[in-house]
């Protein structure tokens, strides 16, 4: 297959790249801005790859997103691109939904203009909002986003649907919750926390750090893209769980344990504003149609992760510099 993604240098999608193309059976097109969060270093084991092209640009500029497709062909758009953190969104608003609301726009026109024959969005389980236990979300569940960015997800996932209504679209929309694994960038809880631990730094956990997340291993979620994309049925949502809940507290303690530090590191910083308590939701419909599973358990992709981290300082040092203190120090001195 020959397929285009965007926000192929960040976490999830860098992986999702480096995946298909070392099968050498998909040719992969990877459009990204490179933000902050975006690094061509996570591409670096396919960068000379035959089957891989780097084009970087902007999901919101119609004329190079047409122009790709004519000069491209694809049989399948895989839409990671987003402003995808919550405090960044509370900070500042404005970016998630240029990138997540009008940059989707700009793709399905796209997509229905050029008549690209499948279209994945690729969402997040936090456009479910909070959940009372014991409840789990399914794919009908109705959308409740807390904040700015999940909002802008729930408004791009809407979106999406509505050209598969309207306009026939192929289009496909995941909905996975927290992924961790290696090069992610460390703003969110794993990777902030395994990188502060590494440095014998304060371990800043918001309010009583008793949040409860879903993990899911990146490779995992990969797969899980690959067989919406390959088995999927266009018009539907998928939810992509890693069937594995714990409060943030707990985890943060798992990461002290794994790095061999001190429980005297963790701190408590005053709770983000909005904070959703709990995410929880089910994957049986994605099991049952396409015969995926998650195959990494929690403990065995934590402790790869703290080794990947521990081995590759010098990736964190460069991307912890610059923009990343003053957000840090923004964030979390409170």
């Amino acid at each position: 297959m020959k397929l285009i993604v965007t926000g192929g240098a960040g976490f999830i999608g860098s992986a999702f790249v480096r995946m298909l193309v070392s099968t050498g059976r998909h040719r992969v097109v990877n459009l990204d801005k490179l933000t902050y969060a975006g690094n061509l270093d996570n591409l670096e084991p396919i960068a000379g790859n035959p089957n891989y092209r780097f084009v970087r640009g902007d999901i919101v500029d119609a004329e190079l997103i047409n122009t790709l497709i004519e000069d491209e062909s694809p049989d399948a758009i895989i839409h990671f691109a987003a402003e995808s953190h919550v405090d960044r969104s509370i900070l500042s608003p404005a970016a998630s939904f240029e990138t997540n609301l009008r940059g989707t726009f700009t793709l399905l026109e796209a997509v229905r203009n050029r008549k690209v024959p499948r279209y994945v969005h690729v969402s997040t389980d936090e456009v479910y909002g909070s959940l009372e236990e014991p409840f789990e979300a399914d794919e009908s569940y109705p959308l409740k986003p807390s904040s700015p960015y999940s909002a802008s997800k729930a408004g791009s996932d809407l979106l999406a649907l509505s050209y598969f209504t309207t306009f026939k679209s192929p289009v496909l929309v995941t909905r996975a919750s927290n992924n961790y694994g290696p090069y992610q960038f460390p703003e969110k809880l794993i990777p902030l926390m395994i990188s502060n631990a590494l440095e014998d730094k304060n371990l800043p956990i918001y309010g009583d750090g008793m949040q409860v997340r879903d993990w899911l291993y990146v490779d995992d979620h990969c797969r899980a893209i690959l067989a919406v994309l390959e088995k999927g049925r266009v018009g539907e949502v998928y939810n992509v769980g890693g069937s594995r809940s714990l409060p943030n507290r707990e985890v943060v303690q798992m990461i002290l344990k794994a790095t061999g530090k001190p429980a005297s590191l963790m701190t408590t910083v005053t709770d983000r504003p909005g904070h959703d308590r709990r995410y929880a939701l089910t994957s049986e419909k994605l099991e049952k149609e396409t015969g995926w599973s998650a195959q990494v358990p929690f403990e065995e992709g934590l402790q790869s992760t703290v080794d990947w981290y521990r081995r590759n300082r010098d990736w964190v040092a460069r991307v912890k510099s610059g923009e990343y203190q003053d957000f840090y120090k923004l964030n979390y001195t409170r």
